[in-house]
């Protein structure tokens, strides 16, 4: 703040000052200007009423390998669905998280576990070896088949703990980008396979800051051709 450096606003004081009023939450005209367009904050289910979805044993974010923390190779991918209107659709988003180079999984036959495991096969097949280490999801019930995947991973999948999105803040991020592409309260359905191979080369040649202003797939063919 001006004359009082050490004084500094959080993000959350910015939401709760936004959000803070009557029931209606914020005004049509300050939706329209928020990515999101959500008036109201959704609350979250606690983690101790969650729960457990797996039957097969599931590895925890917190046994990753290091290396996928130090994002100093490719091939680490963050994974979650993009949900449509009423959860009747849905997208699946894979993000790399050292590129941010994004691969979209289009689920035609909903978006349950066996119709989630047969849109990823073909699609991880379809990547190189040496782009494909760890993949990183949350315990959304669509994982459930989560080990037929696993061998198509190095080092494994791995499961974020429940309510903890910022541990895959790649992904969060990334979809968030989605939603110009793919609103919140539309259906999903009507984007195709080949509707959603072009968002992903939009998004795949947009420059980022955070890659020193190149593009997710520059950064990802040239580390696949080193």
């Amino acid at each position: 703040m001006r004359g009082r450096p050490d004084w500094h606003v959080c993000h959350e004081t910015i939401h709760q000052a936004l959000y803070q009023g009557g029931r209606a939450g914020l005004s049509r005209e300050l939706t329209r200007r928020l990515r999101t367009g959500r008036p109201l904050r959704q609350r979250r289910r606690r983690p101790d009423r969650r729960s457990p979805r797996f039957v097969a044993p599931a590895l925890l974010i917190d046994r990753c390998p290091a290396v996928v923390e130090a994002r100093s190779r490719i091939g680490d991918w963050e994974g979650d669905l993009v949900i449509g209107r009423g959860s009747r659709s849905a997208v699946g988003t894979l993000v790399d998280r050292r590129s941010r180079y994004l691969k979209l999984v289009h689920l035609p036959d909903g978006h349950g576990a066996d119709a989630l495991l047969a849109a990823m096969i073909p699609l991880l097949d379809g990547l190189p070896a040496a782009a494909r280490w760890t993949l990183t999801w949350d315990q959304g019930s669509e994982m459930a088949r989560h080990d037929r995947l696993a061998g198509h991973f190095a080092d494994g999948v791995y499961f974020a703990p429940p309510a903890s999105p910022w541990l895959r803040g790649t992904n969060e991020n990334t979809n968030g980008l989605l939603r110009q592409y793919l609103p919140k309260g539309s259906g999903l359905t009507k984007h195709d396979a080949a509707a959603l191979a072009a968002i992903e080369e939009r998004l795949n040649n947009r420059p980022r800051a955070v890659l020193g202003w190149r593009t997710p797939a520059e950064v990802f063919t040239t580390a696949l051709a080193g």
